[in-house]
């Protein structure tokens, strides 16, 4: 087997890294810690994405199939390697245009989106000119299951009227935010997977209210942020659904596979980078007359973080591989869905162990990427979710039935 990357991958990857470690680290050391106005993006930021599109290093999520009028596009074997590259910096994603959730909205519009849909809203995502928000989850269910999502989409003849609450809305708070693309009830009768529906709304829209930023173990995920959000009697048009009434969960299913694995490969990189300070830090500082390296079993750990990282990363290429030749691999995004934070979080709490005090602090990226890791583990859906699917997977092919 063959795990060479293509001419291009190897090309845009290269291209990728060193524009994250020359450009983009500096600057994300420098605003470490800086303070100020969280939900504002600093004009470094803004600058490092007008350089990285300046070198083509823009919107490289976007799958084959629409070079001519993006003029982008990898598979995702190909697009794997790239997400590992950005998964070094929490602000890399951003500055390549390549961030959650705009990179699953923008799948979104690609795939099922009408030709409006996409003029009004995909061209200018795509352009870098607003950002965009997902609200799926509810404070007053389990959200786990999608079924039940509470609030409702309702059609009133060329309308949708939207009523009810969201939270953990991602990149609700970017001062860029100019649509949200939003889960709701539309007809409690019809087959559990036909009842709710997808509906693009305008976070100007009446009746749309921030109600509050949420954080996330004292971590707000600024300038993005995850929020709580109320619609009351929202109104707009027939035509903001996307793929008409009741296609939401089908919609969910396109959305949720390449932007997995683009997830689990950041999830990757962010973990080499773990790892990466961890063993600068064991060399560096000594205790005890030796190496942090040397103690402790660190060695052993530095060893184990290895395996599993490089472990990881085959799991995260063979579903990609399968996405691209099969076009669908449920269990294996499932398994890359519980492995990839996993492997992650254990990594980071490795480095943040061996960075003692400091491993606490902003002053090493260690804490928000724990926190990272740990919150995917939710995000993403629930271990025990993806888990279930993987068992009755498998045990379907020894005659279980659902």
């Amino acid at each position: 087997m063959d795990f060479s990357l293509s001419e291009r991958a190897a090309a845009v990857t290269e291209a990728v890294r060193a524009f994250v470690r020359d450009e983009i680290e500096p600057v994300e050391r420098e605003l470490r810690g800086a303070g100020g106005d969280r939900w504002r993006v600093p004009d470094e930021v803004r600058e490092l994405q007008r350089k990285a599109r300046d070198r083509g290093l823009w919107n490289l999520f976007l799958p084959p199939g629409h070079e001519e009028r993006y003029g982008v596009g990898m598979s995702n074997v190909d697009y794997a390697p790239v997400a590992e590259a950005t998964g070094w910096s929490h602000l890399a994603p951003y500055v390549f245009n390549c961030n959650a959730p705009d990179t699953g909205n923008a799948e979104v519009l690609l795939k099922y989106g009408s030709e409006e849909q996409r003029e009004r809203w995909l061209d200018p995502l795509l352009d870098g000119r607003i950002r965009s928000a997902f609200a799926m989850t509810e404070p007053g269910v389990a959200s786990s299951d999608a079924t039940n999502m509470e609030l409702t989409a309702v059609v009133d003849g060329d309308e949708v009227v939207l009523d009810g609450r969201k939270w953990w809305t991602t990149g609700v708070g970017h001062p860029d935010c100019a649509v949200l693309i939003v889960m709701g009830l539309t007809d409690p009768e019809a087959h559990r997977y036909a009842r709710h529906s997808m509906v693009l709304v305008p976070i100007d829209a009446p009746g749309v209210r921030v109600e509050r930023m949420l954080d996330t173990m004292g971590f707000f995920d600024e300038p993005f942020g995850h929020g709580e959000v109320s619609f009351t009697g929202v109104r707009v048009p027939l035509s903001n659904v996307i793929d008409g009434p009741g296609r939401a969960f089908e919609i969910a299913q396109g959305r949720l596979g390449p932007g997995r694995v683009h997830h689990a490969m950041r999830l990757v990189g962010l973990a080499e980078r773990a790892l990466h300070l961890a063993c600068e830090r064991g060399l560096s500082r000594t205790a005890f007359g030796k190496p942090l390296a040397n103690l402790g079993g660190n060695r052993e750990r530095i060893a184990e973080a290895r395996i599993a990282i490089n472990s990881l990363r085959l799991l995260i290429l063979h579903a990609a591989w399968k996405l691209d030749t099969e076009g669908a691999a449920m269990s294996e995004v499932s398994q890359i869905k519980v492995a990839a934070p996993n492997v992650a979080q254990q990594v980071i709490d490795f480095a943040m162990q061996i960075h003692g005090g400091a491993g606490l602090s902003s002053d090493f990226p260690l804490a928000a990427a724990w926190t990272a890791a740990r919150a995917i583990r939710l995000a993403d859906g629930p271990d025990e979710v993806h888990r279930g699917v993987i068992a009755r997977i498998e045990l379907a092919q020894h005659g279980a039935t659902r």
